[in-house]
């Protein structure tokens, strides 16, 4: 019985999720890209939410992809080092 409320609030937000994916394609396809991306920004805390990314996952995923000037710089003088100092993934893709 203590399952009902939280699937019966996962389906709600699944719901609002699906009309904000709609709301946003509609604002993008008027040429509204600003409020598009802004509703996009909803989007990806709702689609965090559903799937039990916190925001320190989130910002560790933002570290990880954001470019390191050293390690470019590195890359740049020998390729063949770059894929020994490659680390592991530390989000998985939940879709």
């Amino acid at each position: 019985m203590e399952r009902a409320p939280v699937i019966n609030s996962d389906e709600q937000l699944l719901s609002v999720l699906a009309t904000l994916e709609a709301c946003r394609a509609t604002l993008v396809a008027s040429g509204n890209r600003d409020t598009a991306q802004l509703v996009s920004v909803a989007i990806l805390e709702l689609r965090m939410k559903l799937n039990g990314i916190g925001e320190a996952d989130l910002k560790a995923l933002c570290d990880e992809m954001e470019p390191d000037e050293d390690a470019a710089a590195e890359r740049a003088r020998d390729p063949k080092s770059s894929a020994s100092h490659r680390r592991r993934p530390l989000l998985r893709l939940v879709k």
